[in-house]
């Protein structure tokens, strides 16, 4: 059996047509059922598909739970857990940003608001700065519209959430993406599996790639 962690949501959903193009088997009813773990034969062995919050998925590979995962590399940086990464899976893209009310620019950032106190400590040391980091879970967005905050440093997609609560991006900080991870002793013990899977999806995601404008 060869355990897979799938982050929930958005990479869910940009990962599937993916992994339909790898030919790799997966649940077609995870969307209509509120099951957690899903099993469905694949070539000679069975995959077990782990539906986490993104959050998590790095744990669960970590601690071998999991022997493959799939999320975003804002997690994993932030996270710093032991693991190999695969591949690049070049889906759900976005950027890690700092943003804010345009009257704000001009002023040096002092309070930040982020899901990602590590990276945004990190990123504003080394523009000089000293900030008090807001550690937040929901709604980045809403710290710096009420005045918590002079600063987000988020995920952006289409910046639609942001113009839409009157915010401009100041700085794009990093390019965001879907990654294959693996756990260390799976990756030896698991090879023949795992390989299986990596090489289907890393010729999907070039004909993909040869294909891009």
């Amino acid at each position: 059996m060869l355990t897979v962690a799938m982050a929930k949501g958005r990479t869910l959903d940009d990962v599937v047509p993916l992994w339909e193009e790898a030919g790799i088997s997966y649940p077609r009813d995870w969307d209509e059922s509120r099951a957690l773990v899903f099993e469905i034969p694949w070539q000679d062995w069975t995959l077990r598909y782990l539906l986490a919050k993104p959050a998590d998925v790095p744990t669960y590979v970590a601690y071998g739970v999991a022997d493959l995962g799939i999320v975003g590399n804002d997690i994993l940086l932030e996270q710093e857990r032991e693991m190999y990464e695969l591949l690049d899976l070049g889906v759900a893209r976005c950027k890690l940003c700092v943003a804010g009310r345009e009257e704000e620019r001009r002023h040096a950032p002092r309070r930040v608001a982020t899901k990602y106190p590590k990276l945004a400590d990190r990123y504003f040391r080394s523009q000089g700065h000293q900030v008090e980091i807001v550690p937040l879970a929901g709604s980045i967005e809403l710290a710096s519209v009420i005045g918590l905050t002079d600063r987000i440093f988020d995920l952006v997609q289409t910046g639609e959430t942001l113009r839409a609560n009157g915010l401009v991006v100041f700085d794009e900080v990093l390019d965001i993406s879907a990654r294959l991870v693996a756990n260390r002793s799976s990756y030896r013990m698991k090879h023949r599996e795992i390989s299986a899977c990596l090489e289907r999806l890393e010729a999907a995601v070039a004909r993909r790639n040869a294909y891009a404008p």
